[in-house]
């Protein structure tokens, strides 16, 4: 039985961990993800007008991504996680 509850504790003590993160880190809110992300864009020298930001619904975050004229993937610079609840 003592096996059993130690197992419980950790795992407890894990899923507390895993929300104390989550809700300490990243914005408050998609505006603030959306601003930070747009003041981290000027701070590029954005005259070929490559870099651009992005809302991606789906993972709750601002995509800061450089584009190229190939057919290549767009290279992520920074995410910009905001909380969803």
């Amino acid at each position: 039985m003592k096996g059993v509850n130690l197992v419980f504790q950790v795992f407890l003590l894990l899923v507390i961990l895993v929300f104390l993160i989550y809700f300490l880190t990243g914005y408050d809110s998609a505006f603030e993800a959306d601003q930070n992300c747009h003041s981290y864009l000027s701070s590029y020298d954005n005259i070929s007008g490559n870099y651009d930001c992005d809302h991606d619904t789906e993972t709750h975050q601002w995509i800061l991504y450089e584009s190229n004229d190939k057919k290549e993937p767009a290279r992520i610079i920074k995410k910009f996680r905001y909380k969803f609840l």
